[in-house]
């Protein structure tokens, strides 16, 4: 068979580039500027790989049949004299005495002739220029492959978990919930005294002293007996895991109730590693895991700013943040890198979800509105000293917490064309296996903070209600599968 030529292998490997450079470029369609200098990046890229002679990935050498053209050591004039060798045996037949001298050198391997090189080159003190495009063509390679990783950030990891084959599918209960968080709104309760509410925080939540209280207060007035998880909020997934299974285990033992988890955020991630952990000691003492905007997959926030070759390497964040999560509110910043999709792929690889364990994923969206992007949102108290009536003065902080929600989700639109709330997308949110929430109202991240401040019902459901519709969804979620294990054994 005719060995391919080189100027259709060249063209083939052009054709490849192509393609990549085109599927770079389209992760940054909506801003220009981005999407010029990622084309320009991979135009540049394919044409170096191309002219450089990378070692095993440039496919215009063929391996047989063909010429090829070394440069030899530099000679004591200083003039490198190009030797050709051939494998053709029709040629060495054919060749004169001073071509002879050719096909001894053709009989030698590829390997045999860098050796011949490099000894050569050696003796007289100077690298061989060979070797020198290789060096360089190899560097220039790994640059390009950084480049590309960068462009494309978590383009490829988003959503994973729904592209495994062998985890189960999710339910919609959109519906469901929304009947369920109607009838709470027309102040029909139906969460059992039964049962022990456990509220785990998300990140930063020792730093938020409201947040979750005023959902504890409001379950108090029902009579049902709430905590919430007193964690260190920036501790490791492994560290908080151990300190909620702690928690379980004192209430049921204290009030011998079963507890059903509700986790915001990171919280969900702990609790729900704490069931993967510590399910043998915990599966007669949970009744089920409701998670709300929680990063299950990962998240790629997390991601783009703490993994290497993404965008927290090129402008400061990974180390500002290390900053702020290690000196500042003296954390642990591996609680931010569990959130990334490595961490959790490699965690849920070995510590999945036990299959019995009712779930219900909550997620939301944020809106992009330009109101929102110069909004402040209260999201605390704080008191000062008593004024002159006996009273002490409290002032409301406020943030540009949905504000700054509002940047991200805008970010994360137009780089990977993905909704979420702000910090996690809505496919990364959602446990295989659960019956999934998702509601068409506009929810960022930290919307489970700031409206934990709200004085008055407006027209929309607050954080409480929310949290007692998703808790009472996944009471039901429960009895069904209790339900359907009773069938099962008889």
């Amino acid at each position: 068979m005719p060995e391919p030529s080189s100027a259709s292998t060249s063209a083939s490997a052009s054709a490849d580039d192509s393609v990549d450079r085109v599927e770079d470029s389209q992760l940054f369609s909506p801003v220009p500027a981005i999407n010029q200098a990622a084309s320009n990046l991979a135009n540049l890229a394919s044409y170096f790989t191309q002219c450089l002679p990378v070692p095993g990935g440039y496919t215009g050498i063929p391996e047989e049949g063909q010429e090829l053209a070394i440069l030899a050591p530099v000679s004591t004039t200083g003039r490198p004299a190009l030797q050709a060798s051939s494998s053709s045996s029709s040629s060495s037949s054919s060749s004169s005495s001073s071509s002879s001298e050719f096909d001894a050198s053709s009989s030698l391997s590829h390997s045999e002739i860098d050796l011949t090189v490099s000894s050569s080159q050696e003796n007289s003190g100077q690298m061989s220029p060979f070797r020198v495009f290789q060096n360089g063509a190899s560097m220039f390679q790994g640059l390009v492959e950084r480049a590309r990783k960068t462009v494309r950030g978590s383009a490829d990891d988003i959503g994973w978990l729904q592209r495994v084959q062998s985890l189960p599918p999710t339910e919609d209960g959109t519906a469901r919930f929304l009947e369920i968080l109607d009838s709470v709104r027309n102040k029909e309760h139906k969460l059992p005294d039964s049962l022990v509410y456990l509220l785990i925080p998300g990140l930063f939540s020792n730093h938020g002293p409201l947040y979750f209280v005023k959902t504890k207060a409001y379950f108090s007035k029902m009579g049902l007996v709430c905590h919430i998880a007193k964690i260190h909020s920036e501790s490791s997934v492994s560290k908080n895991a151990r300190e909620i299974k702690d928690y379980i285990e004192e209430i049921y033992w204290g009030s011998r109730k079963r507890v059903l988890l509700l986790g915001h955020s990171k919280g969900g991630v702990d609790a729900a590693a704490a069931l993967s952990l510590y399910w043998p000691q915990l599966k007669d003492k949970v009744a089920g895991l409701a998670l709300a905007q929680s990063p299950y997959g990962g998240s790629p926030v997390a991601s783009d700013i703490l993994r290497d070759g993404q965008l927290g390497d090129y402008v400061m964040l990974r180390k500002l943040m290390e900053i702020l999560v290690s000196k500042v509110l003296k954390g642990d910043l591996q609680a931010l890198e569990d959130l990334t999709y490595e961490r959790r792929k490699e965690f849920l690889s070995r510590h999945p979800l036990p299959p019995e364990v009712p779930i219900v994923s909550f997620h939301t969206e944020a809106s992009i509105t330009p109101s929102v992007l110069t909004a402040l949102s209260h999201v605390a108290h704080v008191e000062l000293p008593i004024a002159g009536d006996g009273n002490p003065a409290r002032i409301p902080v406020v943030m540009p917490l949905s504000a700054a929600m509002a940047a991200c989700s805008q970010l994360l639109v137009a780089r990977y064309g993905e909704k979420s709330d702000g910090l996690v997308t809505r496919k990364d949110a959602e446990v295989p296996g659960s019956l999934a929430v998702r509601p068409e109202r506009k929810l960022d991240h930290a919307w489970m903070v700031y409206s934990s401040m709200r004085e008055e019902a407006g027209d929309e459901a607050d954080t409480s209600q929310v949290c007692e519709a998703l808790l009472s969804l996944l009471v039901e979620v429960a009895q069904k599968r209790r339900h359907e294990m009773a069938m099962k054994d008889e």
